[in-house]
């Protein structure tokens, strides 16, 4: 699922190669099974060991009409200031993970963003890649989810 520039080229593809390239190392050593915070930890220090700059837990900026809100989003890593990395132990990426994905490109304005589920037999089957140059349409062309209203 990775995604193309107009070109045809991907947006920063040795970075995102590199930082997947770290990641399947670290599942490869530990398998599924594992906490998000375990990976990201991980992931980290194979980044470090790889000589690949990134920061951990950016806070993600929420402005609403004027006013700075901090209601505590955080990208898991940022890699070389250009590609967030989203990192999920679950059963299954739902729309809501690849949304969030998205919304963190477009709120920080980085032009890549790699989600990886480290819940998967083989981590190339839980990664997905997106370019923030088709973030809102991709955010548009989403599965809505059901929400359930309670009258009270």
């Amino acid at each position: 699922m990775l995604s193309h520039s107009a070109s045809g080229n991907l947006l920063h593809k040795e970075l995102s190669d590199q930082v997947i390239a770290a990641a399947i190392e670290v599942h490869r050593q530990l398998g599924p099974g594992l906490l998000e915070s375990g990976y990201e930890a991980c992931v980290a220090h194979e980044l470090s060991l790889r000589g690949i700059p990134f920061e951990r837990q950016i806070d993600v900026p929420l402005d609403y009409k004027g006013v700075h809100l901090d209601v505590g989003y955080r990208v898991d890593l940022l890699v070389d200031d250009k590609v967030i990395v989203e990192l999920k132990a679950v059963e299954k990426i739902l729309p809501i993970h690849e949304a969030q994905l998205l919304t963190y490109l477009r709120f920080l304005r980085k032009p890549v963003g790699l989600l990886l589920n480290f819940s998967v037999p083989v981590l190339k089957d839980g990664i997905i890649r997106r370019d923030s140059r088709i973030a809102h349409s991709m955010l548009l062309s989403l599965p809505h989810l059901r929400v359930s209203v309670s009258p009270w």
